[in-house]
C-alpha cells in the first residue's frame, strides 16, 4: 500500500501540527493520567486506569495514521497547478444549470476533505468529474439523487 496521499501545502501543515500536539502534549498528559490513575492502588478494577490505557491507544493510533499520512504525503505545489483546468489545490466556481445556484469548491485530496467548508475531495463524485475541465465547460455530475448539471463559471489559483 505505498499510494501517494494528495495534500494541499495548508493541508499538510494541519497534519504535521496535530502530530506535533499529540506527541508533545496529549502524550505527556495520557502519561500524567495513566500514572495518577496507577496510585490509587489496584488496576484490576480501576476505570480511570482503563480510561486512560484506551485513551492512549486510540492517541497512539491516531500518531501512527499521522505519521503515515506524512511519510505518504505528495504536497500540490502551487507553480505544479495550472490555473487554467480544475485540478487539486485549486478553487472553481460552478453553476447548477438546473437552480441557478453558484457554488465555490477547493479540490483537496481526500484526507483534507471537508464538505461543510467547501472543500471536495478529488476522488468524489463532483470532484472527480470536475478535474482536467476548463472554464466555460459543462459537466454532469452523477451522484447518490440523481444527475446535476455543472457549468464552470470560474478556475481560481
Amino acid at each position: 500500500m505505498n499510494e501517494e496521499i494528495l495534500l494541499t501545502k495548508e493541508g499538510y501543515d494541519k497534519i504535521v501540527a496535530e502530530h506535533e500536539e499529540l506527541v508533545s502534549v496529549k502524550r505527556a498528559e495520557v502519561a500524567e493520567r495513566i500514572k495518577e490513575a496507577i496510585s490509587y492502588g489496584d488496576i484490576s478494577e480501576n476505570a480511570e486506569y482503563d480510561s486512560a490505557k484506551n485513551e492512549q491507544a486510540e492517541l497512539e493510533e491516531r500518531i501512527h495514521k499521522l505519521e503515515t499520512m506524512i511519510r505518504k504525503a505528495k504536497i500540490v505545489q502551487d507553480e505544479d497547478v495550472k490555473g487554467d483546468v480544475v485540478n487539486v489545490g485549486l478553487k472553481v466556481v460552478v453553476k447548477d444549470l438546473d437552480s441557478g445556484a453558484e457554488e465555490q469548491f477547493s479540490i483537496v485530496g481526500a484526507t483534507e476533505a471537508d464538505p461543510f467548508e467547501g472543500k471536495i475531495s478529488n476522488e468524489s463524485s463532483v470532484g472527480h468529474a470536475l478535474i482536467g475541465h476548463k472554464k466555460g465547460e459543462k459537466i454532469a455530475v452523477e451522484v447518490p439523487d440523481g444527475v446535476i448539471n455543472y457549468e464552470i463559471v470560474n478556475i481560481i489559483k
